[in-house]
């Protein structure tokens, strides 16, 4: 069987908090828990307060989320 896709969503990162976890506001007003991707922390890609970034979420958590992208 397939794994489910997850659902992108793009938000501002609020707050860093301690282990690489993000508090994060998406485009629908709901805050969600994030982390960074394995590539992002491959390449060391810094995340600050403020940035745009793109979250993925599961269909079956959306609470918590992986941060994808980051918007120049």
């Amino acid at each position: 069987m397939a794994k489910e896709e997850g659902i992108e969503i793009p938000g501002v990162v609020q707050e860093a908090l301690p282990g690489t976890v993000f508090e994060v506001k998406l485009e629908t007003g709901q805050n969600v828990l994030a982390y960074l991707c394995g590539k992002m922390r491959k390449f060391r890609i810094k995340i600050l307060p403020g940035d745009s970034v793109k979250v993925a979420l599961s269909p079956y958590d959306l609470t918590k989320g992986r941060i994808t992208f980051r918007a120049k």
